[in-house]
């Protein structure tokens, strides 16, 4: 019997698809922290950060080798969340990834394309 589609079905598709695809990953992550930065959009970053610690080991081994709790990792990384710098910072380490800068006008022209290729699809 198959599962009935839904929002169970997409989150474990959704960590798979982190797990078996780096550049999905990345991107992934990239839009994260961008989300990050948006008051509305940031109880999302957030959970997408969580998807991807889920997707590298999951967020008791991610804890465990970023040298937090489990706990703290889960509360950090919720809706609500509140994730200091070194924990970011030591999660994205785990991943085998780096915090960086990018210019503001950067993400920005970036984001309008993507809205504009969005409305003409």
């Amino acid at each position: 019997m198959s599962k009935p589609v839904g929002v169970g079905s997409f989150h474990e598709w959704e960590v798979q698809e982190l797990r078996r695809d780096r550049e999905f990953a990345v991107e992934y992550l990239k839009a994260a922290m961008e989300a990050l930065d948006n008051p509305e959009e940031r109880a999302g970053g957030l959970i997408m950060l969580r998807a991807a610690a889920e997707a590298y080991g999951g967020l008791g081994v991610v804890a465990a080798q970023a040298g937090i709790s489990r706990e703290s990792l889960y509360r950090s990384l919720s809706p609500k969340g509140n994730p200091t710098l070194k924990t970011l910072i030591a999660v994205l380490k785990t991943l085998g990834l780096r915090l960086s800068v990018t210019p503001a006008e950067q993400v920005l022209a970036r984001q309008t394309k993507a809205q504009g290729d969005s409305v003409a699809a």
